[in-house]
């Protein structure tokens, strides 16, 4: 025996073997009728990939531009278009709606979505700030409709190995969690990362992926401590935080509008890490490391394009199945999350329009 082998004889460690995914294949999921309102980036995102990983439909979209629209209805092949979500509402035809605006809109958006009782998904962060979030998920409640937060890292597969990893304790006791995600956005007051009408700033649009991760993992987060500077137009350029986590771990995360950084999240226990390499809220690699020295690693299935099929999927099935929210990104954990947001930008001063006190 050389000294880099290892023994194979009774009493080996066995190899590390890590639990597979639950997750049901998105294109299984029942097919779903949706309508989307403003018709960015994002929402040609959904809607791409819901046509070509799911067996959910766009056919209807909505812009304050019909013009707009009708360009995005023609690329995607939608049957309708228009200016007025209350047209679309009218018109009927809809089991969901998806709404891609700007944080600032979110509230304004969905409300007569809502009260028009269509199932709704709404990109995160889910609203400006908690108030918003309560009057939206209190009049899902009144009303018995379905509204989920668009996190679609918490459908992923290797969201879901995680999660179980930690409910077996393999990892110990959970001491801290970290995870950051920074972009570069060049200074520019007009660009809606730095305009605080439409919710900019990096908490809210990159931020938000790191504390939800960590409410994911910890529960809620108290005890925060919070660091960052501010953009000249008033929101947040770089945000920190430190706080602890219900279940007693440490959180360490950050966001930034001014520089790329690694993008990863690493739970780290007393018995061994979990690693989300980047970015860790898009289709990637879950590498868990224990102290013995044993390691596995979980890729993505399927192609890592396809990961906001994921999230379609689980608002079909729950839609489907009658139910108001997901236990993946439930309401409590959608007002858990923006209840740290609105400590965070308060320990640094921001605020908008509308928010100001009386």
């Amino acid at each position: 025996m050389t000294e880099n082998d290892e023994p194979r004889g009774h009493g080996a460690t066995p190899p590390l073997a890590l639990p597979d995914s639950t997750v049901p294949a998105p294109s299984a999921a029942p097919g779903l009728r949706w309508g989307v309102i403003s018709p960015g980036h994002i929402a040609g995102q959904f809607t791409a990939t819901a046509h070509r990983a799911t067996a959910s439909r766009v056919v209807s979209v909505v812009s304050r531009s019909a013009q707009r629209a009708a360009e995005f209805a023609a690329t995607h092949g939608i049957e309708h278009s228009g200016d007025s979500v209350e047209e679309m509402l009218q018109r009927g035809g809809l089991d969901a709606v998806y709404i891609a605006s700007p944080h600032a809109q979110h509230h304004e958006l969905a409300r007569p979505v809502l009260e028009a009782g269509v199932p709704v998904l709404v990109e995160k962060a889910f609203a400006l700030n908690t108030a918003q979030s309560r009057d939206l998920l209190h009049l899902a409640r009144e009303r018995g409709v379905f509204a989920m937060e668009a996190m679609w890292a918490r459908f992923l597969p290797q969201y879901d190995v995680l999660r179980q990893i930690l409910a077996d304790g393999l990892l110990g006791e959970v001491v801290e969690v970290a995870a950051d995600h920074g972009q570069s956005f060049p200074l520019d007051p007009a660009h809606r990362m730095y305009a605080p009408e439409l919710g900019g700033g990096a908490l809210l649009d990159l931020g938000v992926y790191p504390v939800s991760f960590a409410q994911m993992v910890l529960g809620d987060l108290g005890e925060l401590a919070v660091r960052g500077d501010l953009t000249e137009t008033g929101v947040d350029a770089y945000i920190a935080l430190l706080a602890r986590g219900e279940t007693g771990g440490r959180a360490r995360l950050s966001a930034t509008l001014r520089a790329r950084t690694p993008t990863e999240a690493v739970v780290s226990g007393t018995l061994g890490s979990a690693r989300l390499s980047g970015a860790f809220f898009a289709p990637s690699t879950l590498t868990v490391t224990l102290l013995d020295g044993r390691s596995a690693s979980v890729e993505h299935p399927g192609d890592p394009g396809d990961g906001m099929a994921y999230e379609i999927a689980e608002a079909a099935r729950r839609i489907t199945a009658g139910e108001l929210e997901s236990p993946l990104m439930s309401w409590e954990d959608t007002l858990s999350v923006m209840g740290t947001m609105d400590a965070m930008r308060a320990a640094l001063g921001v605020v908008y329009p509308g928010e100001e006190p009386a």
